[in-house]
């Protein structure tokens, strides 16, 4: 059987399977579900452009971005669950972005450089962290 993936926008259906992918992947990913930020977060999905996939039925990925006026998408968050990672999952969520926002520039704030390049992406900038040295 062929494996169908589909590609969809983010509802309050999804977030607990999405949940059990992000905690899933460890201490990496623990200021998304730790419990102190796990309420928070979920409630950012739905405040942010968030992107589901699914394949045959089960989710195995998502995308979380951010819309920037007229101009540009922001995407934050790209993760697929690790048994599903090598299908293309990943660019097919990046690509719908375009799909929705076909007027947009598209950037990526990345701490896996590799992987973007793999896909053919351009590095034309960095992410500095700004502190509050109060």
């Amino acid at each position: 059987m062929k494996s169908q993936i589909e590609i969809k926008k983010y509802t309050l259906a999804d977030e607990e399977p999405l949940m059990q992918i992000i905690e899933a992947e460890g201490e990496e990913w623990k200021a998304y579900w730790a419990p102190e930020v796990r309420e928070k977060y979920q409630k950012m999905l739905l405040d942010s452009l968030t992107y589901v996939a699914y394949e045959n039925n089960e989710i195995c990925g998502y995308s979380r971005s951010f819309v920037d006026g007229h101009i540009a998408v922001w995407v934050v968050d790209l993760l697929v669950a690790p048994k599903h990672r090598g299908k293309h999952i990943g660019r097919q969520l990046m690509e719908c972005i375009y799909k929705d926002y076909p007027n947009h520039t598209v950037y990526v704030m990345s701490d896996v450089d590799e992987y973007y390049k793999k896909q053919g992406y351009e590095k034309i900038g960095s992410v500095f962290q700004v502190s509050n040295n109060n």
